[in-house]
């Protein structure tokens, strides 16, 4: 798969409709993904893969996800947006 298409294909999967997720997901793709590891990548992609429900609780720090590749994710997507 092209990298464009690739990149297409991650934009409407990080549309989330739920505006928490939206101003989270779709910035760090358009700004930082593509500085990322291709381990990292990989971990993005699945990310994407989970409930909304779960990443919710996840962003919101409510929770944890159980999967360390989840939780490297999620750390990094929040590490981005938090004040030192």
């Amino acid at each position: 798969m092209s990298a464009d298409i690739e990149m297409k294909r991650l934009f409407w999967h990080s549309r989330r409709g739920m505006l928490e997720l939206d101003v989270l997901l779709l910035p760090f793709l358009q700004e930082a993904y593509s500085d990322l590891e291709p381990a990292d990548k990989e971990r993005f992609s699945k990310l994407l893969t989970c409930e909304d429900q779960d990443m919710f609780g996840w962003f919101m720090q409510r929770s944890e996800p159980d999967d360390p590749d989840l939780k490297r994710m999620v750390r990094m997507i929040l590490d981005r947006v938090q004040p030192n």
